[in-house]
């Protein structure tokens, strides 16, 4: 099997190399303004805050990097890629938005002067099911009306497991930058020009994927998150089967003791509900 030339965007290196770099600045201005669809006051410029971490730093970390950034205005931005399901992570990226909100105030600003702090998550599992967009926006609003009075947080979702267009049917950035992140590492060369089209942004992300341009060194540590990943994922996976085999253990239990009162409510003997359901003479005993 050959080695493809892209590298995978979702690994923390990858990923803080394309989007966490003040060389490639303007690849993460096109991202932000690409899915918040901001075409009119788009966002022109970005300062990296100091939260965000170096390479060597993200290497180090298994399954997210952060990258935050604000805009001329001050305006805050935390970009994360979250390759493995997280029981809560909705309520950390609030918390998240929260802290990045609330240190504006530690550094003495008013609050009438307080920035706006947007949140952005690149997930690879789903994280509403419910939701059939594979691209949520959420703010505060009105339930009445609907308007927008309170407009210092807005989250933004981007689940790529609901995303399953073609390379052939890409229309839009937001469409384009999905299937990156979905599918770069699978991506052949010769796809990739009907993928991109004019798109120069998407080109030099793909670019930076090019596995012939890394370092030995670098590549090192690019396997040896991505091992680290795969062996994270592994554990979940296991984790989840044992929960269900648990369950559904648990479950098959249950039903035996549910069997059990209903006999013993009709006044079939002891040793019988025994042959039948397999409980402990004590078990039957103890059932209200």
């Amino acid at each position: 099997m050959s080695i493809g030339k892209f590298l995978n965007p979702k690994n923390d290196l990858a990923f803080k190399r394309i989007f966490g770099t003040e060389k490639n600045k303007d690849i993460l201005i096109h991202f932000l303004n690409d899915i918040f669809g901001r075409t009119t006051n788009p966002i022109e410029h970005v300062t990296f805050l100091k939260t965000a971490q170096e390479p060597e730093i993200a290497a180090q970390r298994v399954s997210i990097v952060d990258i935050m950034c604000e805009d001329l205005e001050g305006n805050k931005f935390i970009v994360e890629m979250q390759v493995a399901p997280e029981k809560g992570f909705e309520h950390r990226a609030q918390y998240y938005a929260a802290k990045t909100y609330i240190e504006q105030r530690e550094k003495g600003v008013d609050y009438q002067d307080l920035k706006e702090v947007t949140f952005l998550a690149i997930t690879e599992f789903s994280l509403f099911p419910n939701k059939v967009s594979y691209l949520s926006h959420h703010h505060m609003l009105d339930v009445d009306t609907y308007e927008r009075d309170l407009k210092d947080f807005s989250f933004s979702f981007l689940e790529l497991s609901k995303f399953n267009k073609p390379k052939d049917d890409l229309l839009t950035m937001t469409e384009k930058w999905a299937y990156f992140f979905k599918n770069a590492a699978q991506t052949e060369e010769k796809d990739l020009e009907d993928i991109i089209g004019n798109d120069l942004i998407i080109k030099r992300a793909y670019e930076e994927l090019n596995r012939f341009s890394w370092t030995s060194e670098e590549l090192r540590t690019y396997d040896s998150i991505d091992m680290k990943q795969s062996a994270d994922k592994a554990i979940n996976d296991m984790a989840f089967d044992k929960g269900k085999d648990e369950g559904r253990t648990e479950g098959a239990t249950e039903e035996k003791r549910k069997n059990a009162l209903g006999m013993k409510n009709e006044g079939v003997s002891i040793e019988i509900i025994q042959k039948i359901t397999g409980l402990t003479k004590e078990e039957i005993d103890s059932l209200r």
